[in-house]
């Protein structure tokens, strides 16, 4: 999005847009049920659910790249320009590093939302964490009503346990780069 070519940035956008509005959970069915309608594949849960969270990844972190590109000011473009730095080491030297930092909180918080958002994926078919939590709240409920508590208590301490080493790899790189 940020290159000047305007057929390749209305491609993007129009890429971006659609992926950004439409739900996930949308774009889940779309790709399981309407590919199988619209061409005759026979794609599986586990495949259709590694394209829509591919789709929907890509697209949101290019997002956030190009804001981080486009955040960082002019003066820094100009001063590498005027120290005789070429294009290549213009990025690779001073306008990457800079973006990088920036994207570092993003793209955290982007990488744990796409870990919850997994959860949808049950409703397409795939056995994943929240569908066995319910296999064993329906095979207990007669001997124990309120297992659902320790179930979904379990479920959560597990996406816990998956996302909270990912913020703290983001703090100790925010302290290193500080």
């Amino acid at each position: 999005m940020t290159w000047k070519n305007p057929v390749c940035r209305a491609i993007l956008r129009v890429y971006l847009e659609f992926i950004r509005i439409m739900p996930q959970l949308v774009l889940l069915f779309l790709v399981y049920f309407g590919t199988t309608r619209a061409f005759g594949w026979n794609l599986s849960g586990e495949l259709s659910s590694v394209i829509v969270f591919t789709l929907w990844g890509t697209a949101e972190m290019s997002d956030l790249v190009r804001g981080a590109l486009e955040s960082i000011p002019v003066h820094q473009y100009e001063s590498a320009a005027a120290l005789g730095l070429t294009r290549p080491q213009t990025y690779r030297y001073v306008i990457l590093p800079q973006t990088v930092r920036r994207l570092i909180p993003l793209s955290i918080n982007l990488i744990t939302r796409m870990i919850k958002t997994t959860s949808l994926i049950v409703m397409i078919g795939v056995v994943e964490i929240l569908k066995v939590a319910q296999q064993i709240i329906e095979a207990n409920r007669t001997s124990s009503p309120n297992a659902a508590f320790g179930v979904y208590l379990v479920v959560f301490l597990l996406y816990f346990l998956a996302c909270w080493p990912i913020s703290l790899l983001a703090k100790y790189l925010e302290r290193k780069w500080e």
